[in-house]
């Protein structure tokens, strides 16, 4: 069979079953090779598009897609969504074409070192130069973007190479499960945690695998330890648990870092650092802290674990959890000052739940209104800019990965295509992303991709008519800004000329039925608000001025 032909025969051993992209004439065999697949692929506007569609498939289902992109230009338009994708752990096949070997030496057509662009931001970056070799490079790209932490992978394909005939067969996936702690090192972990007072969870990125959450909540019930989550670890723990303590992440001291600053102990689970820098909750590295993790600590003056359980999270939350069934009785903990953080946090997320104020809205009604209009399950994605630090503090969650906010690259421009992809996976569930004008705007044309595959989503863009998380730390470093501003089509013909539902909602009084009748507009579906941004600065000064009594 031809080369191409076995690079889709892999994928389709492995299980890909969608490759999102734009095709150029250099992977024009795969994309032969590709039609008459069981893979699905979806054509879209922009490769930026295709790689963040592929990013929220990915972090949906802990299981790769294609993003596919041709060689110069197209491998280019890829990169920013795969930086992302790759900083935020998501397991991710990146597919691009590349010129002729015979002229990949000199000066030529859109030839440019594609592998060597990548390498910083994949697990691993690699051009096939021999079609026999293809079984094994996809078996190996496959399992490197799906092992812990999960991460993107680029496979090039050289134009000439897809051409070669080759009697190679693809080979057998083979997947086992991940070590776990030796007992020595849970004991050790356990006795810090029953000698501990006041210990506190903070619950990262890695926590929100459906076992590890399983376990996690095992543990909160049976020892009451409030759980903090990062803009990623969402979920882990239901937010009408007594022992959520809902989210922390902004670069300034919030109402729920006091639980970390009375915390005796602070257990990490599946926490990334590039997430929130311990400098900001542990300065001077004075915290006894237990790492959980799939990985061991990164080195840093503020976060040198006592302990560290090394392994699948899941399986060392599960020894832990024995470990004080076995215990049962014998331990207990002082979380008074944690039941009234939570309170007192839970009553700041209600405050302007009946706001109601014309010409614009205030963020925090906007997400209470949002919060009260989806299920559980239903998902909602963030984009990246002022919109996202309302979202991180005052969205929370009932089930893990039902909010998904980049916070490793963070880049700008995934909610459009992002929620493209989710209805994709999740087509029973309701699909809501939020972002601001200036993120909507990068992904614009992808309004056509979601309405020609009649994606049932529904997207709030915040309008403030300019770039308002550059304008907030501007005027807190500052206290002025500079020309941040920017103009704004006119929403609704916009969303016409697209094919999609419409709607401009001045109003707080009016948008819970708004919200309402979007959600159930069966397709694609746009609402706009004024977005009354001055609360970014008034938080700021209220941050300032936390008081530690509770």
């Amino acid at each position: 069979m031809k080369a191409s032909d076995l690079f889709v025969r892999c994928l389709e051993r492995e299980g890909i079953t969608h490759i999102f992209g734009v095709p150029g004439e250099e992977n024009a065999d795969f994309m032969m090779s590709l039609e008459g697949s069981s893979i699905e692929f979806v054509l879209t506007r922009h490769e930026q598009g295709a790689a963040f569609m592929a990013e929220v498939y990915g972090r949906l289902t802990g299981n790769p897609a294609g993003c596919l992109g041709t060689l110069g230009p197209g491998a280019t338009n890829l990169i920013t969504g795969v930086a992302d994708a790759n900083m935020d752990r998501a397991p991710m096949l990146v597919l691009t074409g590349q010129g002729a070997t015979a002229r990949q030496h000199k000066e030529s057509h859109q030839i440019m070192d594609v592998v060597g662009m990548y390498e910083p931001v994949t697990k691993w970056a690699y051009s096939v130069n021999h079609a026999d070799a293809i079984p094994e490079v996809v078996r190996k790209a496959v399992r490197l973007a799906r092992t812990e932490k999960p991460g993107a992978v680029l496979i090039e394909l050289p134009e000439d190479i897809a051409k070669i005939e080759t009697d190679r067969e693809p080979m057998e996936p083979r997947r086992f499960r991940r070590p776990g702690p030796d007992d020595k090192i849970t004991d050790r972990a356990f006795d810090m945690l029953r000698n501990a007072k006041r210990p506190v969870i903070i619950a990262g990125n890695g926590a929100i695998r459906k076992r590890a959450a399983s376990q996690l909540r095992r543990l909160c019930e049976e020892t009451g330890i409030g759980v903090i989550s990062t803009f990623m670890g969402k979920g882990a723990v239901d937010m009408d648990a007594n022992y959520c303590l809902y989210t922390i992440g902004l670069g300034q001291r919030d109402i729920v870092s006091l639980a970390i600053e009375d915390a005796d102990l602070v257990i990490t689970l599946g926490y990334d650092m590039v997430e929130y820098h311990p400098h900001l909750w542990n300065p001077g590295g004075t915290k006894d802290i237990i790492h959980i993790d799939f990985l061991p600590a990164e080195i840093d003056r503020n976060y040198n674990p006592k302990c560290e359980l090394i392994g699948d999270v899941a399986h060392s939350l599960w020894m832990l959890n024995e470990r004080l069934w076995r215990h049962r009785g014998e331990v207990s903990f002082d979380l008074e000052q944690q039941a009234k953080i939570r309170a007192r946090m839970k009553d700041e997320l209600a405050e302007y739940s009946d706001d109601d104020t014309e010409g614009s809205i205030r963020p925090q009604k906007a997400i209470w209104d949002v919060r009260q209009a989806l299920d559980r399950n239903d998902i909602l994605l963030s984009g990246v800019g002022a919109h996202k630090m309302w979202i991180a503090r005052h969205y929370q969650c009932h089930e893990p990965n039902t909010c998904l906010i980049p916070n490793g690259f963070c880049s700008m421009g995934m909610p459009l295509p992002g929620a493209v992809a989710a209805h994709i996976v999740h087509p029973d569930a309701r699909i809501f992303a939020i972002a601001g004008d200036g993120d909507f705007l990068m992904n614009v044309q992808e309004m056509e991709t979601a309405r020609r595959m009649n994606s049932d989503i529904t997207v709030m863009v915040w309008e403030d008519g300019g770039y308002g998380l550059i304008s907030w730390k501007q005027e807190n470093e500052f206290k002025r800004h500079t020309n941040l501003g920017f103009g704004n089509p006119d929403w609704l013909k916009l969303a016409d000329s697209f094919g999609w539902h419409g709607q401009y909602v001045p109003n707080a009084r009016d948008l819970r039925g708004a919200l309402d009748t979007a959600l159930a507009y069966k397709g694609p579906s746009l609402l706009v608000i004024p977005i009354d941004y001055r609360e970014n600065v008034l938080l700021t000064e209220r941050l300032g001025q936390i008081d530690v009594n509770i």
